[in-house]
């Protein structure tokens, strides 16, 4: 990863790392939950050499980036601000955004409250807010968990999870790496019973190396999670119904700015979590859609699981808009 440059600054008041490489007009990558600015490491340098500023931060409270403690810190205009702040930081007036899971939701987030900010939208996986207007995306798991386990509400106790996950974070991400990617059904999951932890629901993960990730990079993303634990994961989940109700007057309104989308037929979250048909509905949450792709044999973790394929459609799109 020759070019790479890891930076530290207080942004939005909190302490930011994040990584760049390359020169040209800004890019700014946003990963999810649990993922660090290294789930997109092979990505970087194709884009950088591609003509763009490649910037991936850890996003808040996960990798390097400073954790703070109370769910609240992670609504809406935090992490939203966050991204925002980080394009000022860099002396730059906007950045073509690509982002998965937390990290996208945060795009669709600013693209409404900092719309001037945002030159264009690349989703993976998550095309649109997975919010139902009706019911509360917590209340929404713990009906689901009467039935069955649902993750978001084993994360949603402070202190549960948290001790659960730090006391095994390898054996947890490399479980919960296999189970969410095209090796496995991810909702099988679902199967057990209320009341167990999030260990004993996922499978076990074969040995490395897996046709998609190294022992190396797995080393990577877990010496991370050593350091900081879970908590500032896990809060994303726990403010998700402070962000539901902060998107009330947005909701219905179509982000503006031109929009990518790259898909995987086996990811999870396009399974269960956005509708009948989320690939559909793409044009009802955004104005500017100008290309929709879906791979095949992956699942939520595309970036690793088909990187050349993602890294050529992203060069594709952003030569587009080049």
């Amino acid at each position: 990863m020759r070019g790479l440059e890891h930076h530290t600054a207080v942004i939005n008041g909190i302490t930011v790392h994040y990584v760049e490489q390359g020169q040209g007009p800004l890019l700014i990558l946003c990963h999810g939950f649990p993922h660090t600015w290294y789930s997109w490491h092979r990505q970087i340098g194709p884009l950088a050499e591609a003509g763009w500023r490649v910037v991936v931060p850890d996003m808040r409270g996960m990798g390097q980036t400073e954790m703070p403690l109370e769910k609240e810190a992670y609504d809406c205009h935090q992490t939203a601000g966050d991204l925002a702040a980080l394009v000022t930081h860099l002396g730059a007036e906007q950045a073509v955004f690509a982002g998965l899971d937390f990290g996208i939701f945060a795009i669709f987030d600013l693209a409404h409250l900092h719309p001037e900010k945002v030159r264009a939208i690349i989703a993976l996986e998550n095309p649109h807010y997975p919010d139902r207007p009706h019911i509360t995306p917590l209340d929404e798991a713990a009906e689901w968990a009467k039935d069955h386990f649902v993750h978001i509400e084993y994360f949603k106790e402070p202190g549960v999870a948290d001790a659960d996950l730090a006391a095994a974070p390898r054996d947890f991400l490399t479980r919960v790496f296999h189970a969410l990617s095209g090796d496995y059904h991810y909702l099988d999951v679902w199967k057990h019973p209320p009341g167990t932890t999030y260990l004993d629901a996922l499978p076990q993960a074969p040995p490395f190396p897996w046709t998609w990730m190294t022992q190396a990079e797995m080393d990577a993303i877990v010496a991370d999670y050593e350091k900081s634990g879970f908590t500032g994961g896990l809060n994303w989940y726990r403010a998700m119904d402070i962000r539901w109700h902060q998107r009330a007057p947005w909701r219905g309104q179509k982000t503006q700015a031109p929009y990518y989308f790259i898909g995987s037929e086996e990811d999870v979250d396009l399974e269960a979590w956005h509708g009948d048909d989320p690939i559909a509905e793409i044009h009802d949450h955004h104005a500017d859609v100008r290309r929709i792709e879906m791979l095949p044999k992956a699942g939520h973790l595309i970036q690793l699981e088909r990187s050349d394929d993602v890294t050529r459609l992203m060069r594709e799109f952003l030569s587009e808009l080049a």
